[in-house]
């Protein structure tokens, strides 16, 4: 849980660090969003989920990606990485194929959505009680945010949201717990 902790306020320190040498820069990281279709941006997918489009849109992001993360984390920090891995490539991959023409895409909202998403099905996937109701709990506490993963708002990425989400639901696969099932008798 220690690790866990640590690897997501390192994570969130990093994200507002960014936004910090962003602002000092003229917003010069702001570069690093995600223009759709252009091949050349396919290289800023990864980036674009460190960056925000200043203080207000990270602090959105910060206290749920602290939580989710958290959750996310402690079944170890290699599985977490990998689960993160699969929802930022998703959700910048969704952005990039599907986005509006001349838009611009930064920040951790998709991968808000991807752990979010990864959180709720994952107890069904691997057949964890526990996980289950983890995920119960998170659906509860953060099912509202489905909404953004709906085209209602031109100035929000719901493209990004979406596919977070879907990233999410995919890595809960990808990374499923194995078990060895006992043989019949």
């Amino acid at each position: 849980m220690k690790a866990a902790a640590l690897i997501v306020l390192a994570w969130a320190a990093l994200l507002w660090l960014l936004e910090a040498l962003d602002v000092a820069t003229g917003h010069a990281l702001d570069t690093y969003a995600v223009t759709p279709r252009e091949i050349g941006e396919l290289r800023d997918v990864v980036p674009a989920a460190f960056l925000h489009f200043g203080f207000g849109h990270l602090m959105a992001n910060t206290v749920p990606l602290l939580i989710l993360g958290f959750l996310a984390a402690v079944s170890g920090i290699r599985r977490f990485a990998g689960v993160v891995a699969v929802i930022i490539l998703t959700s910048g991959l969704g952005v990039w194929l599907f986005a509006p023409a001349g838009t611009f895409t930064a920040g951790a909202s998709g991968v808000v959505f991807g752990l979010f998403g990864y959180l709720l099905v994952r107890g069904f996937v691997d057949r964890r009680p526990t996980w289950v109701g983890i995920g119960l709990v998170v659906g509860v506490l953060y099912g509202s945010i489905l909404w953004g993963a709906l085209p209602t708002d031109s100035g929000i990425s719901w493209q990004g949201h979406l596919f977070g989400l879907l990233g999410g639901v995919l890595a809960a696969f990808v990374f499923r717990e194995q078990r060895s099932e006992e043989p019949a008798r």
